[in-house]
Formats: C-alpha cells, structure tokens, sequence
C-alpha cells in the first residue's frame, strides 16, 4: 500500500475519531471517553502528517517540530495542572485565542513562502485570506474575552468611543473589500493578506470591547466557532483533510452551542454581539433596592428552616466556583435526602462564566446527573418548594429579568426561586452580578442573606445540621 493511501485512511480514521469523541462529549456518563477518543484522533492526525513528506518537503526540518511539540506540551501541562475550575473560562477563551493565531500564521506562510497565485491555485488565496480574518478576530476577540473574565480593571467596563458601531461597520466594509482586491489581484496577496490581519485584529477587539454581563457564554462559545473556521479554512490552504474536517466539526459545534446559548438568554445573536449590556442611568440604585429592606441568618437559624422542609432546591452560581464549594455543596445535598428531603440543583445555562460550567463542577463532585434540572423543568414547582438555597447566583435568579421591560437583562429567562416560600442567598456581599445591577430578590420578604464565603457557610450549614 503506497504512503499516500496510508496517510488518507488514517486521516480517515482520525476525522472518525473526533465524530464519536465529540458524541461523548454530549454526556456526562460518556465524556471521559469522548475526551479521550477526540485526543486519540488528533494523535492519529498530527502523526499522520508528520509522516507525510510531501506536506515537509518545504518545512524546517523536524528537530524545530519536537522544539515546538515539548514546548507547547510543557506549557499544556503546567496550565492543566495549576488551572483551578474558577479559570475555566478564561482558558477556554484563551485556547480558542491560541487556535485562531495559528491559522493566522500558518496560512499567512503557506501565501508568502509558496506563492499560491504563480502555482495556479487562485482558490488557495481566498481560503488564506478567510483564514487570516477569522483568525486574528479570533485571536484579539479572544484576549479580550479572557481580560474581561479574568475581571482585570481596564477590561471590567467597555472602552467608551464615539461612533462604535458605525466604526464596526466601516471596519467590515474594509474587510471585504481587502478579500476582494484578493481575489481579482492575486499576485499582491501576501501584502493584501497583511491588510486583512491588521483591520481583522482591530476589529476582533471592537466587537467583543462592549459585550459583557450574562453574555459571556455566548461570546466563549462563539469564539470556539471563530477557531474551527479558521482551522478549516486554513485547511484548505494546505490541503489537509483532516484539519478541514475538524475545523469544521469544531465550527459547526461552536454555531449550535451559541444559538443554545442565545436561546437560554432569550437574545437574538445579532443583539449579543451589537447590543450594550449595561445598567441604564434611570436604574434603581444599589441604596434604593436594599436600603432597611435586607434580612441576614446564620447556619443554625437555616439548618431550622431544613427541620420541616419536605423539598429543596439548590442554585449554584459563580460564587460556587470561586470558593470551591461544590464538594460541600453534595455533602449537604446528601444530609438533606438522609432527612427524606427532596432535594434538586436548578441549573441555568449561563450560570458561571461559560457554557456548562455548574455542570462541570458539579460532575467534578460526583452529584448525580439526574438531579440537575433546567429553569423550565424546576420552575413549575418552585412555588411548592420549601427552601431554595441560592448559592453565588445573582443575575440567573434576578426577577428584574421577568419582571422589568427596563432592565438590561429584561426577557432572559431565570430561575424563579423568589416564588420558593423561603429563600436563603449565600453570598459574601450585595455587590453586583456581571450584569452590574442589583438584585431585588436580596431584599424581598421571604429572602434570608447568609453572608460568607461560600464554602464555609456551607460547612457550617451542614454542621448545625448534623448537631
């Protein structure tokens, strides 16, 4: 069998792989397994091409391969290692960051070093253009992204400009015209290419700059698009099927979480990525909300409260994640059913900084599947709920979403525990969620504030439970 036939079934092989690894990711049960079977392929890809002369004829040499393959690998390792589940997200934006800046310049070499237009290959150009633009607002889209979630002071509010939309789209006008002056002048590509990254990058940072609040999983799993279309597009500059097929799996699966995503915010794509999500001058303020109106507990008077609860939801947010709460979290979850109390974790699915990170967690702790439920699956019985414990959440569970027309986040659906009979908020203040506004369940009649770190309070929780 010639080499070339061996190289395709493996790339075969590989595409294969990443379909069921990616199946298996759709499961808790089954994402080990997915996982592994998705880094299996790419095993299988990588040493694929590697054996492929015909793709090397023109590269370095393998010794700067290895270079890069234990540098690359010694910086996975350590961020796998040292990463908590907090910085999560802020990986995941900067690996879509990383995905995008390497199609950026390993198309941007393929155009300079061979020259597509004087081979004849005039499509090779417009698929390294593609991948040139989506890479690097891929790439600073991405850096922004991690800024903002990594809640750095110059990144927690939007640089305020004059005219930032009509600047968007005087930047996309540019940007199409460079990937047309691409396509009829094909020889001058390379210089059309630099263009292109230079108003992409500016772009990338112009689009993301304003969008922040209960929106940041849409963005994470937009930019994850972002990566696999540009690896595909790039794809298509070196000829390899297999990075095609994967970038096109990764691109597709990006699309369908962000339309998830837009449909659990309620929010059309178009107003996530052009909409301003910020608190209006004519807002209550933090003062007029709570002021006289907020009511704190301890755990013995909560641990009462569980005395004669019959069911009991739990809501955890950010604030979980933080204080690495969950493993206590199932711990008292496991006390409550000792007692014969029902017990159930409403879930939303842009609780956290990306799409599925309470689930994560909450796997993380070995909480059964089952019990994790969606807004529309808790809320019809919330009203006969005796006690739903809040922990770390605030915009998911902020009424003003339902029920005030002016707020920023007005029409995302949320969990409806102000309709629980009791309500015990753990959070260490009343500041705000990423949204910036304040939240009218903290001063409602039937809210208790546990004030805390999350982890703690929970313990102690679970303590006066056990006395």
């Amino acid at each position: 069998m010639e080499q070339d036939t061996i190289i395709k079934l493996a790339y075969l092989v590989a595409a294969v792989l990443f379909i069921f690894g990616l199946k298996g990711l759709t499961h808790p049960r089954t994402a080990v397994r997915g996982n592994l079977l998705g880094a299996l392929g790419m095993l299988v890809a990588v040493l694929a091409t590697l054996v492929d002369q015909q793709l090397l004829q023109h590269a370095v040499g393998y010794w700067l391969i290895a270079i890069g393959l234990i540098i690359g690998a010694g910086i996975g390792v350590v961020l796998a290692v040292r990463i908590q589940m907090t910085a999560m997200p802020q990986l995941v934006a900067l690996f879509n960051g990383f995905g995008g800046g390497a199609s950026v310049l390993v198309a941007g070499a393929e155009l300079i070093t061979h020259n597509p237009a004087k081979e004849g290959v005039d499509a090779t150009i417009t698929s390294g253009l593609l991948a040139g633009l989506i890479g690097a607002v891929t790439f600073w889209g991405s850096l922004v992204a991690f800024a903002k979630l990594q809640e750095y002071k110059s990144f927690k509010k939007p640089f305020e400009y004059p005219a930032r939309q009509p600047l968007n789209a005087l930047l996309g006008l540019i940007v199409v015209g460079l990937l047309v002056l691409g396509a009829v002048y094909p020889a001058h590509a390379w210089w059309i290419y630099f263009l292109l990254v230079l108003v992409a990058s500016v772009l990338g940072v112009t689009l993301v700059n304003p969008i922040g609040g209960a929106d940041m999983p849409v963005v994470i799993a937009l930019l994850n698009s972002y990566s696999g279309l540009a690896a595909c597009a790039t794809g298509f500059v070196l000829g390899n099927t297999v990075l095609i097929i994967a970038g096109s799996l990764v691109g597709a699966s990006g699309l369908i979480l962000t339309s998830i995503m837009c449909k659990a915010m309620n929010r059309s794509l178009a107003h996530v990525l052009f909409g301003v999500l910020e608190p209006s001058a004519d807002m209550a303020s933090a003062d007029d909300v709570y002021a006289g109106k907020v009511k704190s507990t301890t755990a013995d008077e909560v641990a009462m409260l569980y005395d004669t609860a019959r069911r009991a939801v739990i809501v955890p947010g950010y604030g979980m994640a933080v204080a690495q709460a969950q493993h206590a979290v199932r711990e008292l979850a496991q006390v409550l059913e000792s007692r014969g109390i029902e017990v159930e974790y409403a879930i939303h699915p842009v609780a956290g900084r990306m799409p599925g990170h309470m689930n994560v967690l909450l796997a993380e702790a070995e909480v059964p599947y089952e019990q994790l439920k969606e807004p529309g699956d808790v809320n019809p019985g919330m009203a006969q709920t005796d006690v739903a414990l809040v922990i770390g959440a605030n915009d998911v569970v902020n009424p003003e979403a339902r029920d005030n027309p002016q707020s920023p986040i007005a029409g995302m659906p949320i969990i409806e525990v102000d309709r629980a009979r009791t309500v015990i908020v753990v959070k260490r203040s009343l500041s705000p969620g990423f949204a910036g506004i304040p939240n009218p369940l903290f001063a409602a009649d039937n809210t208790l504030m546990y004030f805390g770190d999350g982890k703690k309070a929970i313990m102690d929780l679970v303590a006066a439970l056990k006395e």
